[in-house]
């Protein structure tokens, strides 16, 4: 007779990559997963793994269910800068206030992490970064038909320095850098792609 699962194992995900996007990889234990979760070590392992695999799965988790819908709005949003402007100003908000402030982004904090040695973990990283920088790169692109852009502004270059930005920003976040100073400079950057003063 198979085993049947007593716990919501979606559920029980969620309250890992809560963990992890708190505590980072390093810094959370096994022990650490216990006690969140309330199951016993060979629950866990019996369904996720060990540490390094729960860890994979909390991004995926974290991925799917955060970042890629921000990216899929920002991406049909037809409105181009303005689009961008708000979407970075999303972005500050969500990092600075709420239940979530000052916990950064787990996509950026795996960059900066111990746990990005996995090959599995890289490759979900530079999944993520390309779709960030997609999203942009299409805005970007939404705003040259515009004709919102600066001459010579390059899409492409500008969607890697808006991706750069918005990993600065979930980076510096965590320690508390002030709200408008995080949104001043991504405005900044943005008039800079327009040729408008900041």
């Amino acid at each position: 007779m198979p085993d049947i699962k007593h716990f919501d194992p979606e559920a029980t995900l969620d309250t890992v990559v809560r963990l992890f996007w708190r505590q980072g990889f390093a810094s959370t234990g096994i022990q650490d997963i216990v006690d969140a979760t309330g199951l016993n070590r060979s629950s866990l392992y019996a369904t996720y793994g060990g540490k390094q695999e729960l860890y994979r799965a909390a991004l995926d988790r974290y991925a799917a269910s955060r970042s890629r819908p921000v990216l899929e709005r920002l991406t049909a949003d037809e409105r181009g800068l303005p689009a961008l402007r708000d979407f970075f100003s999303g972005l500050v908000e969500t990092r600075c206030s709420g239940e979530y402030a000052r916990w950064g982004c787990m996509i950026s904090n795996a960059h900066a992490g111990a746990g990005n040695g996995d090959p599995e973990v890289l490759a979900l990283l530079d999944r993520q970064h390309a779709a960030l920088r997609d999203a942009l790169r299409q805005t970007l692109l939404t705003a040259r038909r515009l004709g919102q852009l600066a001459e010579g502004a390059d899409p492409d270059t500008g969607a890697e320095m808006l991706a750069l930005l918005a990993y600065g920003i979930n980076l510096r976040s965590r320690a508390g850098v002030d709200v408008g100073r995080l949104r001043g400079t991504a405005m900044a950057a943005i008039d800079a792609l327009a040729g408008t003063e900041a």
